[in-house]
């Protein structure tokens, strides 16, 4: 490389089809179905040069159903990016993944309402979590530090056999890992090597609507919001001392301007007489629910 030019490429990472055969191609795998011809025959030949017994496995898929429609990967891959996984018994697993930590929370959910001893309705539960959080972990190809809170139990016995299954669980996961003992709150720390972004990381990017939080102001609060702002624009217009009365234009969201014209209406009211203004609300599909805009109808002034 000492002849070329800079900017030159030193290293390039193999496609789709090379990274497979190197990472995938394992004698854990049984069949690879490739719905490309021509990627089927480069597959094969790539296969053939390492393990001609291996090439065996590499089949080309002819069903006039698409390939990912036919094994429901479409399904399973929106799966991976929900919070709640459910679990066989009726439990499941909440995954919350911060800048921090990921933390992975165990709850009954409907398997509370069923019968038996509690102790071992829970430790079940607990068993099932530990499987599908091992499976997710792999799936989402998460990294860095993971804390599992699993539900609380009170025999050692149970805690140590469902740490147990967590490390058979995990021991098929090329990543390195290392996973301490249940503490007696219930809580597994593990670290994962971080290989690559994790897969939301990849398929998703944070909503423009609530900027990543996954929450926004109720209409309650927004309603308190406005109703301050409001008070604040009409003292400044009625510090002018001009005798003239002011109409103010306000913009919303439609949740909002629901709330003001149901519980919040007395109170409009009450400030238009207070102060001597006239008050018009409109709302707007287009606007933020965490947005507004105030107008006064008589100078086109804006007040966010």
């Amino acid at each position: 490389m000492q002849s070329e030019r800079a900017p030159a490429c030193l290293y390039q990472e193999p496609d789709l089809v090379e990274r497979t055969v190197r990472d995938f191609l394992t004698e854990e795998i049984d069949r690879v179905l490739i719905d490309s011809k021509e990627d089927h025959e480069r597959t094969q030949k790539l296969v053939g040069q390492i393990s001609k017994r291996s090439a065996s496995k590499i089949a080309l898929y002819k069903d006039t159903i698409p390939i990912f429609e036919r094994f429901n990967i479409e399904r399973q891959i929106e799966q991976t990016g929900q919070r709640k996984v459910g679990l066989p018994s009726g439990g499941e697993i909440v995954i919350d993944e911060t800048e921090a930590l990921i933390s992975i929370d165990v709850n009954t959910g409907s398997h509370k309402n069923r019968g038996g001893d509690e102790k071992n309705v829970i430790y079940a539960v607990n068993l099932e979590a530990a499987a599908e959080a091992a499976r997710q972990i792999r799936l989402r190809n998460l990294g860095g530090l993971i804390i599992i809170d699993f539900i609380d139990m009170k025999e050692r016995r149970h805690r140590n056999a469902v740490y147990e299954k967590m490390v058979q669980e995990m021991s098929t996961d090329k990543a390195k890992n290392h996973i301490l003992p249940i503490s007696t709150l219930g809580i597994m720390q593990m670290t994962r090597q971080r290989q690559q972004e994790s897969l939301s990381s990849n398929l998703y990017v944070d909503c423009p609507y609530c900027r990543g939080r996954g929450i926004v102001k109720s209409a309650t609060t927004m309603s308190v919001e406005l109703q301050r702002k409001l008070q604040a624009v009409a003292r400044r217009l009625q510090l002018r001392n001009d005798g003239k009365e002011y109409s103010l234009r306000v913009l919303v969201h439609p949740s909002i301007l629901e709330r003001l014209r149901s519980e919040d209406a007395e109170l409009l009211v009450r400030m238009e007489k207070l102060f001597g203004i006239k008050l018009a609300f409109r709302a707007d599909l287009n606007y933020h629910v965490e947005n507004f805009k105030i107008i006064n109808a008589q100078t086109g002034e804006e007040y966010r």
